[in-house]
């Protein structure tokens, strides 16, 4: 035998009893088994974690067997997480996620949230001013499949129409699934290129507001313009916001990049990415009902005052669920 097997072997009769000794004590834990475990056993499960952890270390710096040393990693995980790893349920976790950390995430984002949704309106605005100086800028600030739908050759009865008329509605809903499959990619988009300083985070929202403003300001021209608000308010309060809060998340990471404190960028980065998930999960939740809300509400919902009514009403009820206080769980991490 080598001198190399020779250390590894001695190495491993020294200290693999208490190796032992964990693993047994992990495996009836991770079983279920816990009334077998003695008060003896409970009280070495510390000690012996430090003592595989320690082995650990003195095996990866005097390059033992590797099988010994993937065999330390393994055991020392799996007590990491007797240790310290949080054992809840599934319901739990769903649970705490509801009550706890998509509120509070939206709150920690809040200065994100707001630029998010002051882009979105600035570029609302401007579009509707330009399409109502110039309804060629429609066709500019508009996707190509949004103008196939809704565009200025229309006449205002078929644009009258197709927010009232139940015979439209074949038209109508190949626009609005047109919507959300759009404003569901920004949604993603936004988040996931918020690496790159912000600025395609930005480029989506704007283009956002344009697509808004456009919108409205095509039926507006008709004398239609309170009209559409209300048939885009019914799922859109919804949706939108979705996208503002997405909008967050992505400006969170490219700051955690361009800014990053005290830490490297890419723990920085890291760390607002873990943040910004927990709100995306909540993005994916609102998008849903979004989509509940298009697929029925609208159908069933013919009065303007209504659609105002319901679109506000979520408003309302999405502000005072994510922004109610409550207690706090600090998502930001420490600088």
């Amino acid at each position: 035998m080598s001198e190399a097997g020779l250390k590894s072997s001695r190495f491993r009769k020294e200290r693999e009893k208490s190796w032992r000794q964990l693993e047994r004590i992990v495996k009836k834990i991770e079983s279920g088994s816990t009334r077998s475990i003695s008060d003896e056993e409970m009280i070495a499960l510390p000690g012996l974690y430090r003592s595989a952890l320690s082995s650990l270390s003195v095996a990866r710096a005097t390059s033992l067997d590797q099988s010994v040393v993937q065999y330390l990693e393994s055991l020392s995980t799996r007590a990491y997480f007797i240790l310290y790893g949080t054992r809840t349920s599934l319901a739990k976790r769903i649970g705490g996620f509801f009550v706890r950390d998509w509120p509070n995430a939206a709150q920690a984002l809040w200065k994100e949230t707001t630029a998010s949704f002051l882009i979105i309106s600035v570029f609302t605005v401007i579009s509707y001013i330009l399409v109502m100086a110039n309804m060629d800028w429609f066709y500019s600030l508009s996707p190509g499949a949004m103008s196939d739908f809704r565009n200025p050759t229309a006449s205002t009865e078929t644009l009258r129409d197709s927010l009232f008329d139940g015979s439209s509605d074949d038209g109508l809903s190949a626009f609005s699934a047109f919507l959300m499959s759009h404003n569901s990619k920004v949604a993603i988009m936004a988040f996931a290129l918020g690496f790159a300083f912000c600025l395609p985070t930005a480029f989506f929202m704007a283009f956002t507001g344009c697509m808004i403003g456009s919108f409205v300001a095509l039926f507006a021209d008709r004398g239609l313009g309170v009209e559409a608000a209300g048939w885009l308010s019914i799922h859109g309060t919804t949706e939108i916001f979705a996208i503002v809060l997405a909008g967050a998340a992505g400006f969170h990471i490219g700051l955690s990049l361009a800014f990053p404190k005290n830490k490297p960028r890419l723990e920085s980065a890291s760390a607002a990415g873990r943040q910004g998930a927990v709100l995306m999960a909540g993005v994916v939740v609102m998008l849903i009902v979004a989509g509940l809300l298009e697929g029925f509400a609208r159908q069933l919902v013919k009065s303007t005052s209504l659609r105002f009514t319901i679109g506000g009403g979520m408003l309302f009820l999405w502000c005072l669920y994510l922004y109610l206080p409550r207690g706090r769980f600090n998502l930001r991490p420490k600088s």
